[in-house]
């Protein structure tokens, strides 16, 4: 998921390539943001159909969603760069199609690998038309006001695919197949490409903007061999040597990156930000924090479908609490940013977030029923709610006016490194905590030996969660109800996990921003961006 209230600077180049049409724009990126998060969220109430037809196994199910957001992560930066170096319009074009042939991808797919495919590529479509789309409307927009007006309504189609998208994909695999749903999201990202085309006025800003390779290289290389690390290690072993060879080069290729950055003239991630302390705060608590609510919208896909293996659209139906109330509180939130400090609305937000998920925790695993999902899913989505806008009011409101666009572009893409990790450490945890409980029941369970011997060699394979989906009848699906509490057991740590990170992200909140005032004190200031010490022309440009 991305959101960027950054500015654009008025400069000549942009005016020049700006034409009459903040409406046509408006429209157009509004589409293009919805579907782009459509294809984010789509997986949410399918991943139950794709473990019973793909036969899947747990890591497997959290590569579909890690491959979307790696893909976003890794390279917003970048396509943030590449629309204003050739066109906010044609960058938004250039990812729409992306998504339209990721999605072709993902509904033709033979097997598990192919769908990662087509999520990889719908991650980078939806990279493109995150900053493209919002960068183009900022650019046709007039003055702070009609700015404002542009980037809550931007917002609301942002949130309102979130909410509809898995019960898109619920209803559409109800009447058919999940490879539908996908098929509907090619056809959306066509009707979003022509409108787009027709309506959208191109902009462009670059002056100053150069592409970064060097660091772009070690920092996806680094990122994406960490993550699979993460995603392997709980069935493959934290100690086999593909898993740990992943994570000591990816850790290389981060401090890399790390070097790479602190001596280039045009980084695509300035650390020099970080020397303000609200800035950084906000930022650790923005990767924390929404690393607590997708790893709770993820444990909840995980417990409804592939664990209880409910109706998708069963499955969506939570995720209208937990992703709705983003879309309506809008005009409360926006209110609210104008009379209550943002730093209390981060943190009240992380609470709300921390206690849903410790009630989630508690959730039977036995009761297939929806009602006790209500009130743990209404409060994360309302903390989530208070917490995706307060995070980049609190990094634009501590920085100089100056470096307002590269903060915000910053805070995305580390509010979405944490959307990665969610899914990530969720799987990581529930499937290793999943595993060990059902490995010591197993050995200790009173069922004949031959079912015992063939649901350890089915769990040897895929895991608890093979297990659990075995048919009745089959060898070894005597022991479903104990791969069942396995799994209960697993995700009801991993919804600890998610309220541990949420009351992390609430305390640094709390007490690390504890009398700072917005802008910084004039010690933590951080410098004009550029080696020379002068002002990046660039830097006022609402970036990814």
């Amino acid at each position: 998921m991305t959101l960027n209230n950054g500015t654009t600077s008025p400069d000549p180049a942009a005016g020049a390539a700006r034409t009459p049409g903040y409406a046509g724009t408006l429209a157009a990126a509004c589409g293009a943001v919805f579907v782009a998060q459509v294809a984010n969220a789509l997986p949410a109430s399918l991943n139950g159909l794709f473990q019973q037809d793909l036969n899947t196994h747990g890591s497997q199910l959290t590569w579909i969603t890690a491959a979307f957001m790696i893909a976003v992560v890794c390279f917003e930066f970048t396509f943030g760069v590449l629309g204003d170096l050739f066109g906010r319009r044609r960058l938004v074009l250039a990812g729409t199609a992306l998504v339209a042939v990721g999605s072709t991808v993902a509904a033709l797919a033979p097997t598990v690998q192919v769908l990662w495919l087509g999520a990889a590529l719908n991650g980078l479509g939806a990279g493109a038309m995150f900053p493209g789309s919002l960068t183009a409307l900022t650019a046709a927009a007039r003055g702070p006001r009609q700015r404002a007006h542009a980037v809550a309504v931007w917002s609301g189609f942002l949130s309102a695919g979130a909410a509809v998208s898995p019960l898109l994909g619920g209803v559409f695999a109800g009447i058919g197949s999940w490879r539908g749903s996908f098929w509907v999201l090619a056809a959306l990202a066509l009707i979003s490409m022509v409108v787009t085309a027709v309506l959208a006025s191109e902009s462009r800003a670059p002056e100053g903007r150069r592409l970064d390779v060097a660091g772009q290289v070690t920092f996806a290389l680094g990122l994406v061999l960490v993550l699979y690390g993460a995603v392997e290690g709980p069935e493959s072993g934290w100690t086999t040597l593909p898993v740990l060879l992943s994570l000591c080069l990816g850790a290389v290729f981060l401090a890399a990156f790390v070097v790479v950055e602190l001596g280039a003239d045009s980084p695509i991630f300035d650390l020099r930000l970080f020397r303000n302390r609200a800035f950084a705060v906000s930022s650790a608590a923005a990767v924390i924090g929404m690393l607590a609510f997708l790893g709770a919208c993820f444990a909840t896909s995980m417990w409804l479908g592939p664990v209880q293996h409910q109706d998708p659209l069963r499955v969506a139906l939570p995720f209208l609490l937990l992703q709705g109330p983003a879309f309506l509180l809008i005009p409360v939130v926006s209110r609210l940013l104008h009379r209550v400090a943002p730093a209390r609305l981060l943190t009240s937000g992380f609470v709300l977030m921390t206690v849903g998920c410790l009630l989630c925790a508690r959730l039977d695993v036995t009761d297939p029923g929806l009602g006790a999902f209500l009130v743990p899913a209404l409060l994360i989505g309302a903390g989530f709610a208070l917490t995706v806008s307060s995070v980049t009011a609190v990094a634009l409101g501590s920085v100089p006016p100056h470096l307002a666009g590269m903060a915000s572009a910053t805070t995305n893409m580390l509010r979405d490194l944490g959307f990665a990790l969610g899914p990530v450490v969720v799987g990581a945890v529930a499937l290793s905590t999943a595993g060990s409980a059902f490995a010591a029941d197993l050995s200790g369970t009173a069922l004949p030996a031959a079912d015992a011997a063939a649901a350890q060699e089915v769990a040897a394979a895929g895991g608890p969660i093979a297990v659990n989906s075995l048919p009745a009848g089959v060898p070894g699906s005597a022991a479903r109800d104990l791969a069942l509490d396995a799994l209960g057991s697993g995700f009801s740590t991993a919804f600890l996990v998610c309220a541990g990170a949420g009351a992390v992200a609430a305390a640094l909140t709390a007490f690390g921003m504890a009398g700072v005032r917005a802008g910084g004190p004039a010690g933590d200031e951080v410098p004009p961006s550029g080696r020379d010490g002068r002002a990046d022309p660039a830097v006022g440009i609402a970036r990814p």
